[in-house]
């Protein structure tokens, strides 16, 4: 398709960088280690104007870490900087339209807005107040709703009032405190009103009192609505406002809740000179789970309604019943081995008989329904349906379900199920305009793809389909398009493509942007354009727009990268396919080639990404922008680079994220083998001279290659690793290795610690003493482990002030060149 670049004029070269005084192509650590603003700065968060004639965004401001906001005039052509007085006059992101979508209410700056484009497009101060208010709607009435510190407000369009539609308190009803007190009441507290007229008396009164306040707190219109107690125990960990206003649903939670094991994580490098201790993340499998439930509150009526959650299909399913028997008989052996080498009476054997015995007894009884956690509950534009979608505490099961709001009950519309875990990153969900039809992203296909359904009979419809990942949808205001970001073409490239709603379930999509690289989106108000923010590998992110019609011109926005990175002649990398002896397709990577040519066999380096969930193998720009310049220099210095999306990487379906599960650092390893013999069969590589680093995830696997694998690599780097998947958080870690009471199994498969012995080769260890994401403590107990094993040729260096992601250029400097070093000496002496 057409491209036509720069054709929107930028104010006295704003974003238009001046050309630099000579050419400079030189690549050194120093400045690709520097602070980032070096590169250019980048536009931030985007956002159309709410009568889609400009375009805002921010840009960091050079050498400082405040954020400027610019403005694009679409008809003028032109990009000023907006300054703080004029700041207030502007529309911020996100929020919501009216049902003619003539107004739209958002929160800037903590308060609330409503732009009235019926009139001159007028902004109307909602709120201003030192309080943070959020979630602003308009309401079936047109009124603005909003919440604050966790309770809904109503603003009155005509009148202006302010009022509470709910008043939600975690505390006991005072009738049933009582009516427990009285239970609970010793001798002499029953005795005082049976012997003294005075005391009952008194007692009368006052219950008649508070019956009489409620009457008139009720019957009066001007007063705010009566209270609903939830009773003590509990806390609200979320709620949503029907927009008809008679209805608000609550997600709660028990006060008290098991916290787990938590790490203290030591800062040497204070203010004061005194170490500080932060208490940081619990450890996994360390806690309880406690669970949420749904409860649906009706306006005038006091009693909360508990939806039931046994009505979701499976709920009372236990997927990891082999695992939890098994774990149950390890526990019998190592009683009886305790008992037998101990002797004597066995206490903690007779208390494990009796839970044993009890455990039996109720095993006949009705299933408890799993612990589940809730995402957001969405109404329609009306208030008179509403969804939820309900997750597994174990994340096995996702189920989306209606909620019934006449007779308070969950009605289950649709079940996703994985023996693995279910992906949460495709948990977009939304109404479509006719306020029945919801749309959703299901992986149930094996890949992340878009469906339709009907509220109210549960008739679906799947959209897209196919070897390809779908992301970010959005429905047109009209409600005739469904767009959406997808790599159909090629793995790594994301392009946007629609579907018409009047089509779906036939497969009918179409594409609408053809730039190539990464591209996301947001769609104008008016649909009739797309602000894309589109990157390639060697260039950062950039503003583009077209029209939201397929095919349409491409016309870009912005330029901010600087003159001195636009000069140097950076390595674009190849996107290759390696052939997989394991799997039943090839591994996407980045390859890096030297600009010149030779025979002679080369040295080679494999870097590993983070994260594990997480594609770096796309043609659009890397979060890694650092790794990407350093393996220009690598290249440059005559080394063959390879960056492999292994199994586990996002971008390539749920088989590939999948196939870690109970197995963490098996897959990958095989994986960066298959791209050894790549290098080797096609590019020229000395096997014998053949390094690997990466961090975080990419320093775990780092660690397992080195370990388990000692004949791959001449030498590896492991940046902020995990070694102990025991000593990660709960979140994550549960959902691939399960808890390690349960699955030890897979957690001493899994963790570099218990391979330590096999180290032959030299090894760098770099991480942050401030990093409460993988923290120092893992490093620290794989060095001791390497001294009892008597391991050699090994190196530890440690960043005093530094987090997971490393923040100041020193330390930066510093690891890169520790990295150099060891691959010079090493890889290429």
């Amino acid at each position: 398709m057409p491209v036509r670049p720069f054709a929107v004029l930028l104010a006295a070269g704003l974003l238009l960088p001046a050309l630099p005084l000579r050419a400079q192509d030189d690549v050194t650590l120093e400045r690709i280690m520097g602070h980032p603003d070096w590169l250019g700065r980048q536009p931030e968060v985007p956002y159309w104007s709410s009568d889609a004639g400009s375009i805002y965004f921010q840009r960091k401001r050079e050498g400082e870490e405040a954020r400027d906001l610019y403005r694009i005039d679409l008809e003028e052509r032109q990009t000023v900087q907006v300054s703080d007085r004029d700041r207030a006059g502007v529309d911020a992101a996100g929020g919501d339209w009216d049902r003619e979508r003539r107004r739209r209410v958002f929160v800037k700056a903590g308060d609330v807005f409503v732009r009235d484009l019926d009139r001159d497009g007028g902004l109307i101060q909602i709120t201003r107040t030192a309080a943070f208010e959020s979630a602003p709607f308009f309401t079936a009435g047109g009124d603005v709703a909003f919440r604050r510190a966790g309770v809904w407000f109503v603003q009155e369009r005509e009148t202006g009032l302010l009022r509470q539609p709910f008043d939600v308190r975690t505390e006991d009803d005072p009738e049933q405190a009582r009516a427990e007190q009285d239970l609970k009441a010793g001798y002499l507290e029953r005795q005082q009103p049976r012997l003294l007229e005075i005391v009952r008396q008194r007692r009368q009164r006052q219950e008649r009192s508070l019956e009489a306040s409620r009457e008139r707190q009720a019957g009066d219109p001007s007063r705010s609505a009566l209270p609903h107690y939830l009773g003590k125990e509990v806390e609200v960990a979320g709620s949503a406002l029907s927009p008809a206003l008679d209805r608000l649903v609550l997600r709660i939670r028990p006060k008290e809740r098991d916290e787990g094991l938590r790490d203290r994580m030591p800062n040497y490098v204070t203010a004061t000179g005194m170490v500080d201790v932060e208490e940081v993340r619990m450890k996994v499998g360390t806690a309880e789970t406690a669970g949420e439930r749904l409860i649906l509150l009706s306006a005038g009526d006091a009693e909360p309604a508990m939806l039931d959650l046994s009505v979701l299909p499976g709920i009372a399913d236990d997927p990891l019943a082999d695992l939890r028997e098994a774990a149950r008989e390890r526990k019998k052996a190592r009683e009886a081995a305790t008992k037998q080498a101990g002797g004597g009476e066995d206490v903690a054997g007779a208390e494990a008989e009796s839970v044993e015995r009890k455990n039996e007894e109720t095993s006949e009884a009705e299933p408890e329904p799993r612990p589940v956690r809730f995402g957001p509950v969405s109404f329609n534009r009306d208030g008179s349906r509403a969804v939820v979608q309900v997750y597994s505490a174990d994340n096995k099961d996702r189920w989306i379900a209606g909620i019934d709001l006449e007779a308070g009950e969950l009605r289950p519309l649709h079940r996703m199920s994985d023996p693995a875990w279910i992906n949460y990153a495709f948990r977009d969900m939304g109404w479509l305009p006719n306020n029945q039809t919801v749309f959703f992203l299901s992986e149930e296909t094996g890949y992340s793809h878009l469906h339709v359904m009907d509220t109210a009979t549960g008739e679906r419809l799947q959209v897209t389909e196919g070897d390809f990942v779908v992301r970010s949808p959005q429905v047109s205001a009209d409600g005739a398009f469904l767009y959406f970001e997808a790599n159909r073409n090629h793995a790594g490239v994301f392009d946007v493509f629609r579907a018409p709603v009047s089509k779906a379930g036939t497969g009918v999509i179409e594409q609408v942007t053809f730039l190539g690289g990464l591209n996301s989106f947001r769609l104008s108000p008016d649909d009739g354009h797309l602000l894309i923010v589109h990157s390639t590998a060697t260039r950062p992110p950039e503003l583009w727009l077209q029209d939201a019609s397929p095919g349409a011109e491409a016309v870009r926005l912005t330029e901010t990268g600087s003159a001195d990175f636009l000069a140097i002649d950076w390595v674009v990398p190849r996107f290759v396919e390696v052939p997989s002896s394991h799997a039943d397709r090839p591994v996407h990577a980045r390859l890096y080639l030297p600009p010149d040519s030779t025979e002679a066999p080369r040295p080679a380096v494999v870097f590993v990404h983070g994260a594990g969930y997480l594609q770096n193998a796309h043609q659009g720009w890397s979060s890694y922008f650092r790794e990407f310049m350093f393996h220009t220099l690598l290249a440059r210095r005559g080394y063959v680079v390879l960056d492999m999306d292994f199994r586990a990487s996002a971008g390539y379906g749920r088989d590939w994220r999948t196939a870690i599960y109970r197995q963490m650092g098996t897959p990958e390893v095989e994986d960066l083998a298959d791209g050894i013999e790549y290098l080797v069969a096609g590019h020229g590589v000395d096997r014998d001279r053949i390094g690997v680093y990466g961090g975080s995830y990419g320093g775990f696997v780092t660690f397992m290659a080195m370990f388990r694998r000692p004949e791959l690599f001449a030498a590896g780097a492991a940046l902020r690793p995990v070694t102990d998947w025991a000593h990660y958080n709960h979140g994550y870690t549960s959902n691939i290795l399960n808890t390690p009471e349960l699955d030890p199994e897979a957690y001493e498969r899994s963790s570099p610690i218990e391979f330590a012995e096999g180290l032959q080769k030299p090894l760098l260890i770099c991480t942050g003493m401030l990093d409460d994401n993988v923290l120092f403590q893992d490093s620290v107990r794989l060095v001791q482990r390497l001294i009892e094993l008597g391991k050699e040729d090994w190196e530890l260096a440690v960043y005093p002030a530094e987090a997971h992601g490393f923040v100041e250029p020193s330390s930066w400097l510093d690891e890169y060149r520790r990295i150099l070093k060891l691959f010079e000496t090493h890889l290429n002496p």
